[in-house]
């Protein structure tokens, strides 16, 4: 059955949504609501001092009709690390699972066929009505899915232009490992400031030369057979892509180096023929087409093997190779 993919990311939902509540000192009974309207006091502590973070995962309609989930274990374990980093009550793994696993069933008539898939968006909330908590974590939270069916991020062939900022972080190095709002909102100003004076698509960020990530996605560099990617620290995402990414690289034959790599590194290996990605849920894999250094935008010389990574990844999600890492939760 063709199912139509709207035209902008993310901007249509199923029309219910799964609601957990942590309230009087205990998880509560999942409810289902209507997913356009979520009902918060003004002074919900997240509104104030931002104590929100969220998730983002896919559920994909493979070759033979069936409904997976891609990770979503990753994506919960994630969260729980975020909660508690942001002092708020830490969603219990088998609640929040059942509650993914059911709006996924529920939407499954709505999940396009492949290259498309449904994007949910776990999203966990501070509650507390008071707004005289500046400085501890909320009491109460709750924590909601979104589902959405969305198109293709990816189009083969696109331009990537990414800016070099040598100059500013993306975010508080402690956080960075924090899936929040907090963090998207300290990097746009940078970003919307390159995207004016130098029409990029994304910014990468290296704090003094050390080369880390973009805004949104995680970087890595392929240097012929060697993949060079920041190891796991405090200072950004740990992507679930990324990992998965590695993962399925190394056993295409890929040396995978996590290390700190410079910019310097990074224009010398662009200039002599390297190829560079960036992953995320999204994208999954997206080919770096050029970079902006020092004012002077230079051509990455290809996308191949970031392409092939990237259908290795795919071909897994929709069916089409086999799930040798035990990644597919099935639904339907």
């Amino acid at each position: 059955m063709a199912r139509e993919v709207p035209a902008v990311f993310g901007s249509v939902f199923h029309k219910d949504m799964p609601v957990l509540a942590f309230e009087n000192g205990a998880w509560q009974s999942v409810r289902w609501q209507p997913a356009d309207n979520l009902q918060l006091h003004p002074g919900a502590h997240c509104l104030h001092y931002g104590s929100e973070c969220f998730e983002g995962l896919k559920a994909f309609r493979q070759q033979n009709g069936g409904v997976v989930l891609f990770r979503p274990d990753a994506n919960i374990a994630r969260m729980q690390q975020s909660a508690k980093l942001l002092g708020l009550p830490v969603p219990q793994t088998g609640a929040f699972l059942d509650a993914l696993i059911e709006l996924v069933a529920r939407a499954a008539d709505e999940i396009p066929d492949a290259p498309a898939s449904l994007y949910l968006r776990p999203t966990l909330i501070g509650t507390d009505p008071v707004i005289g908590k500046a400085a501890v974590g909320s009491d109460n939270a709750v924590l909601y899915i979104l589902a959405s069916p969305v198109g293709d991020y990816f189009k083969a062939g696109s331009p990537m232009k990414i800016l070099v900022e040598t100059q500013h972080m993306r975010c508080a190095p402690h956080m960075g490992r924090v899936k929040c709002g907090g963090n998207y909102a300290s990097a746009l100003p940078w970003v919307a400031k390159a995207r004016k004076e130098y029409g990029v698509h994304q910014v990468l960020f290296c704090p003094n030369g050390d080369v880390q990530e973009t805004a949104a996605a995680n970087f890595a560099l392929i240097k012929g057979g060697e993949i060079v990617t920041k190891p796991l620290t405090d200072e950004f995402l740990h992507g679930v892509t990324r990992d998965s990414v590695l993962k399925v690289a190394r056993d295409m034959g890929y040396r995978i180096s996590e290390r700190n790599f410079t910019v310097e590194e990074l224009h010398e290996a662009v200039e002599n023929g390297a190829e560079a990605i960036l992953t995320g849920t999204a994208a999954v894999v997206s080919p770096v087409t050029s970079f902006v250094i020092d004012g002077k935008e230079i051509t990455v010389a290809g996308q191949e093997r970031g392409t092939a990574i990237r259908k290795a990844v795919t071909d897994i999600q929709y069916g089409a190779a086999e799930d040798r890492y035990g990644w597919l939760v099935k639904v339907a």
